[in-house]
């Protein structure tokens, strides 16, 4: 906790006055300097500017997908910004009205757990690497627990007028069974968001490949009457007198092929599904990337792979190497180091020494 100060976090301890009178909390503040300044390291992106970028023409028939949408009382349309990574010596060019709220809640617990998985948990004078971390705190079990707090309680409104529930608001207009129609809305985040919305989109397009096959099944009821390969293939005296082999090795006995049923539309269906399979991905390529637009995400996947950096594995690192390609400097570990020796040995030394025996028989 003395090393979570200095890191510049303030704690807040709340006593064993719970319901099991054993339980203690410690709640993290983190100030507005440190916010800006792991702001600045992370490259999380903040808003500098107001969008001017006109939104596209009203899509035709978008009124059918209204009673599907969240009211915009329960779900506030936000203004569209441009965005650029924090920087925290150029303050005055990014769009702070007010400090408290700048930084989204999300932004501030990736903060803290990037300030938590990184501060060491040992003595000053001593160099125990391992004791970094509170992941590893929470498999020792110096702390039970360790999570984000949520806001206002969800089951019925607060009383405090000034804590505004989005839980409320979810539970009471979306969390419903009466309400499974509805869009899901942006409470879980970004991951979670990307998978709901190819769910979506997968199961609007399965809609158009459950009609045609629909079709094609109806097609070949009604014309299986004058298909004569299929009555030919289908009769009891033809191809249902066909012995069939055992489903199974030994217990399963012999058995006749009692229906049959051959549809003209299936190579159809299958030549369909084909194509279908491919404007399904061609058109989730659109979809996605207008997403990653529309939510802000294309440097996402870079974002995240910094964040999974394990701490125990940079503090383990002790040289740096330049990325050719990303022009990144990536941690290097030393038994990275001992592997590219043993490679630069196993390769240059042999190079060598066949080109000097060459020479000499050359000579």
């Amino acid at each position: 906790e003395a090393n979570l100060e200095k890191a510049g976090l303030e704690l807040e301890t709340e006593d064993n006055d719970s319901k099991d009178q054993k339980t203690y909390f410690l709640k993290i503040h983190v100030p507005w300097d440190i916010l800006a300044t792991y702001a600045d390291v992370l490259k999380v992106k903040v808003p500098f500017k107001e969008s001017d970028v006109p939104h596209g023409q009203d899509v035709p028939l978008e009124w059918l997908s209204h009673p599907f949408r969240l009211p915009d009382h329960v779900m506030h349309p936000q203004s569209d910004y441009f965005t650029y990574p924090f920087d925290k010596n150029k303050m005055d060019f990014f769009l702070i009205n007010d400090k408290d709220t700048f930084f989204p809640p999300s932004t501030r617990n990736r903060i803290v757990f990037y300030i938590l998985a990184r501060c060491p948990y040992f003595k000053e004078g001593r160099k125990d690497k391992d004791k970094t971390g509170i992941k590893r705190l929470l498999s020792n079990g110096t702390y039970t627990a360790a999570f984000p707090l949520h806001d206002c309680r969800y089951w019925k409104r607060a009383r405090n007028a000034e804590c505004e529930s989005e839980r409320f608001n979810l539970y009471k207009h979306w969390a419903r069974f009466l309400w499974f129609y509805k869009e899901q809305p942006k409470y879980y985040g970004e991951k979670i968001g990307i998978y709901f919305a190819w769910l979506g989109f997968y199961t609007e397009m399965l809609f158009f490949a459950a009609v045609m096959g629909f079709i094609c099944f109806t097609y070949g009821l009604l014309s299986y009457d004058v298909n004569m390969s299929s009555k030919e293939i289908c009769d009891a005296d033809i191809g249902g007198s066909i012995l069939m082999c055992p489903l199974c090795d030994k217990k399963c006995p012999f058995w006749n092929n009692p229906i049959c049923l051959i549809m003209r539309g299936t190579v159809f269906f299958a030549i369909f599904m084909g194509i279908w399979v491919t404007l399904f991905l061609e058109f989730w390529k659109r979809r996605q990337a207008r997403l990653e637009y529309e939510w802000d995400l294309v440097d996402f996947e870079e974002e995240q792979q910094q964040l999974q950096i394990r701490p125990e594995f940079e503090n383990r690192c002790t040289n740096r190497r330049l990325n050719r390609i990303t022009q990144v400097l990536c941690c290097l570990h030393s038994n990275d180091v001992h592997e590219m020796l043993v490679q630069f040995d196993n390769n240059f030394i042999p190079n060598c020494s066949i080109i000097f025996i060459d020479d000499i028989k050359w000579q």
